[in-house]
Formats: structure tokens, sequence, C-alpha cells
């Protein structure tokens, strides 16, 4: 039987008939082959997946954006910056730990506690505000693995905090019911820590270089001896072009431009890593921040590792309930996997699933933000949800986490607004589908065009009440302003559509309304509860 005919009939298997002609011991992977099922490892196969409901039903989830680079507490991607001389990053780090030649990332790494650290509690408050799944920093560019991985000796149990994370956070997850994932970033290490293989070029200790060229040898005498920090800065190899360009890693993200390619062995070590990460753990769900698939094009690693994760979700499940979030896809990665959309979001209804993800503040921790109250309110973060469930996606939030493994005060009232509102007015959010249109007012003249992998976020006009989005259920629909009308709306759009009933979510009153010859007119009761968005439940309209 060719390959083809063989899919083909293993497609045509009902989930309980495959499993029992493929049963559940063949997928302990000692040798770290694929899971056997129907999918391959290639584009065409993945073209088979098709989205979970819990996932398409569940909009909202929240995501710990935590590693080691939160220990300092000083912004995005501090592993990089921390060596690029002159930078804020690098002179908050010289001032802070020393020179970048005698404290390096490692040393960061191992003065990281996460002591405060209680994901019970975290989580807790994440399913009282809604979050349906939750999601958790499994490794980043630093290339630390925040879980007991065999293939990767610089991990959260061997050193830093010496703890499972992503068991303890799967543990407090699973026990919340709150479906559970994961994100990969280390793929990108080969090119992203190639700063540390520089030096000053001025100054008292101009010409000598930072730890990025450390061997295991060099150990000797020092708490990390017996590590081998190429195991973690991966930079036993030759700089991309342009490496002292810093804004040159952007450029090169998919694997061109003249970056130095990855070697066989980096591409199967990670490939290892992550298929033990999914096999030990089981998520329900992988974030790769890659465009597409990790080291797509330059390996097919990630072909492997998807193929592998929706087959064994088959296999656990019955049925395929295993979703992967990967950026900048053509149109048929995105019949693969779940797109996302990275601080910003579509601008029309898209006919499949897809997800924004963004950050009430910096993706890792940043103190700043605290002591200058930059984060973005309650209000933003929910006229973001109801814009993106209009439009078929859901929301990834990201809820910075402090080194120690606590948030602050201001991100607590946040988590409290989110909690307050999605109490009243879930039922417009959860198990919804968008209606014939995604809404209507004047924050949809001249919406900012996606750029990259996104980042239109705040871009366009900022919402006001004037600003509806729709989702409907079965026979209802749900209008959602962007802000609390204080006397009346006129909703265009339901222009002579034969409604029969508008209620005001979270309130009693029976409202005033009526069909004009300009559209569905309702007038707003007597004290009417003050909301960041107010939702109409409307009967007749769908």
């Amino acid at each position: 039987m060719n390959r083809r005919s063989l899919l083909k009939n293993m497609l045509g298997l009902a989930p309980a008939a495959y499993l029992v002609n493929h049963p559940l011991s063949t997928f302990a992977l000692d040798d770290l082959s694929i899971a056997k099922g129907p999918f391959q490892p290639d584009w065409p196969s993945l073209e088979q997946y098709k989205t979970p409901d819990w996932y398409r039903n569940a909009k909202f989830g929240i995501w710990a954006h935590w590693g080691p680079q939160c220990e300092p507490e000083y912004g995005d991607w501090y592993a990089r910056g921390m060596y690029q001389e002159g930078s804020d990053q690098y002179n908050y780090h010289v001032k802070k730990y020393g020179h970048p030649s005698q404290f390096g990332f490692k040393e960061v790494i191992n003065a990281w506690k996460a002591d405060q650290w209680n994901p019970d509690e975290l989580v807790g408050w994440y399913k009282e505000a809604g979050a349906k799944y939750f999601v958790a920093l499994a490794n980043h560019h630093d290339n630390l693995d925040l879980y007991n991985s065999k293939y990767q000796p610089w991990n959260s149990v061997r050193v830093g905090p010496r703890k499972d994370l992503i068991a303890g956070w799967a543990k407090a997850a699973r026990a919340h019911g709150l479906h559970f994932g994961v994100s990969v970033h280390a793929a990108h290490a080969w090119s992203w820590m190639e700063v540390a293989q520089r030096s000053d070029t001025k100054g008292p200790l101009a010409g000598i270089a930072y730890d990025g060229k450390l061997r295991k040898a060099d150990g000797k005498g020092q708490w990390w001896n017996g590590y081998d920090p190429q195991d973690l800065y991966a930079q036993d190899h030759p700089l991309s072009q342009n490496s002292q360009d810093n804004g040159m890693i952007h450029r090169q993200w998919d694997w061109g431009n003249g970056v130095t390619p990855p070697s066989k062995q980096y591409c199967d070590t990670f490939y290892k890593r992550t298929i033990d990460l999914i096999d030990q753990y089981h998520p329900d769900l992988l974030y790769f921040d890659d465009t597409a698939l990790p080291l797509w094009p330059a390996s097919d690693v990630g072909l492997k590792i998807a193929a592998h994760f929706y087959n064994t979700s088959i296999r656990r499940h019955g049925q395929l309930q295993a979703v992967i979030n990967g950026k900048i896809l053509n149109e048929q990665q995105r019949k693969c996997l779940v797109w996302d959309i990275e601080r910003g979001q579509s601008n029309e209804i898209l006919p499949y699933t897809w997800q924004t993800d963004t950050c009430i503040g910096n993706w890792h921790y940043d103190q700043r933000v605290l002591e200058r109250h930059r984060y973005k309110t309650a209000t933003t973060v929910v006229h973001t949800l109801v814009d993106v469930v209009s439009k078929n996606g859901n929301l990834l939030l990201s809820v910075p986490v402090k080194g120690n493994g606590t948030i602050d005060s201001d991100e607590k009232a946040i988590i409290a607004g989110i909690t307050a509102w999605m109490k009243v007015n879930s039922e417009a959010i959860y198990d919804t589908l968008p209606y014939q249109v995604y809404g209507e007012g004047p924050a949809m003249e001249n919406a900012p065009a996606l750029s990259a992998q996104g980042f239109n976020e705040g871009k366009g006009k900022p919402f006001t009440a004037a600003d509806i989005r729709f989702t409907q259920k079965e026979k209802t629909l749900y209008a959602t302003t962007m802000g609390n009308p204080h006397q009346e709306i006129l909703i265009k759009t339901l222009k002579g559509k034969p409604i029969t009933q508008v209620a005001l979510l979270g309130s009693s009153a029976s409202l005033q309304w009526q069909n004009t010859d300009q559209g569905l007119l309702i007038k707003q009761p007597e004290n009417q509860p003050e909301t960041i968005a107010a939702v109409y439940r409307i009967t007749g309209a769908v």
C-alpha cells in the first residue's frame, strides 16, 4: 500500500477503531520516534487538522510568560539586552550585577529562586477572571527549560529555582478545571544569544569576551562546574551575517537573510526536548513563537513535533483535542495550525478559529511598568476580548509574573476588574459564533493593517460606546458596546430585523426599545449599572 493510500485508510477509521488497531502501548516512545497515527510530518497531512470544540468555545486564556528573564524585573528580552553594550538593560545589568564577562545570564539563572511562587493561588484568580485555559512558559529564547528536562541539563529542576515549574503549573490548572498549555520559544536561542559572543568595544573591559563562548572545562571551581555553557547558550558556531546589528535578529527570524544555519545536533536536541515536554506533561496546547513551526524551513523537526502532538492527542482522548499556535502562517498552514497574531487582531471575521496574544505590560516583568502605572486597564482587556471574539478569535492574555513568582498590586486590580465584568457578561463570550457582521461604529473606519506577525494593537481609533460588537448563540444575538452608553444607542445593523425582546445583562430593568427606519433604538434604563462594556441580549435578529 502506498503512503497516500495508507493515510486515506487510516483516516477512514473512527477514533475508537483506530485505538483498537493501534494500542496506547505503542506511544511510550523510548526512541523518541513520532507516535503512530493519521498525521504525518508534512504540511499536506497536517491539513487534516480540525480545531477542537473546547478551544473554539473557550475564547479566553491567561498566560504566565515567566522565566529567569523576570528575575531582574527589567523588561523584555533581558538575556539578549544585557549583552548589548550601552543599552538600557546592559547599563542596568552592570550596575546591579556586574559586567557580563563576569556575571553572565547563567548567573542570572543562578540568582533566580522563585521562592514566593504559588501556582494554585494564581491560577485560581485566573479561573475567577473567566479564563478557560492557562498557558505556562516552558522555555524562552534564553534556552533554559522550566521543567524536568531529560535533554537539557540547564533546567529549572537542576539550577535556579530547583523546581519543576511546568509540573506545578499543570497541576494547578487541572485542579481548577482549566485546559493546560505550554509555550515553547527555545528554537531561536541559536541566533538570539549570539550577542553573548561579543565583548565591550570601549572602556576598561574592552576586548574582554562575554561568557557566550565558555565551555564545560572552564567551570572548574565555579558554581556551574560540570555544566557546559554551550548547552545553554548554543554559541559554538560562527556569527550570522550582520550579527552586530541588534535589529538583524528580526529579519532572520524565519532562518533566512544570512543567519548561520542551525546544526543538526541543535535541531535534534530541540526536537527531543519538545517531545519530552509533550510526553511528560500532556499539554492540550502548544504555543510556538516561530514563523509557522520551530526551525522551519531550516529543519523538519517542527513538522515531526506537530504530527507527534496530534497523534498522541488522538491516542489519549479518542479524538483530536490538541491545539498548536503558530505565527505568520500562509493559507495552507492556517489549515494545519491555529494562527496566532501577536499584539494585534484581524480586521475581519475569519472562517477558522484564530488567536490574539497580548500582554497587559511587557512580556517579561518590568518594575518600571508598575512604578509608572502603565499596564493595560481592565477596560482595554475586555474591549480587546469582545472585539477578537466577534471575529471568531480567542484572546490569550499574559499577566507578567515577578521574579519571585508573585504578581503586583496593579495586576491584581486589573484581574479583579476583568473578573467583575465576566461574572455578569460572559454568556456573550463563551460558546458563541460570529454574527453576519462583526460590528459597527467609528473605530471600524481606517482600522490598522497587520504588520509582520501582528503588532497593530493600539494603532486604530480608540473605542467608544458608539462602537458595537456582535456575537450569537443559537437564536440569541449579543450586542456589546465598547463603553457605557448613558442615554440611548442605535444599532444600525439590526434595521428591519424582527426583534421580539431586548435585555441588558446585569440589569433587571425592563428596557424601552423600538425598531426605527434607521435601526434598533434602545433607551437606557434609569439607574443603569456602570460597566466597561454593556451587553444587550437580543431575540429575533438571528
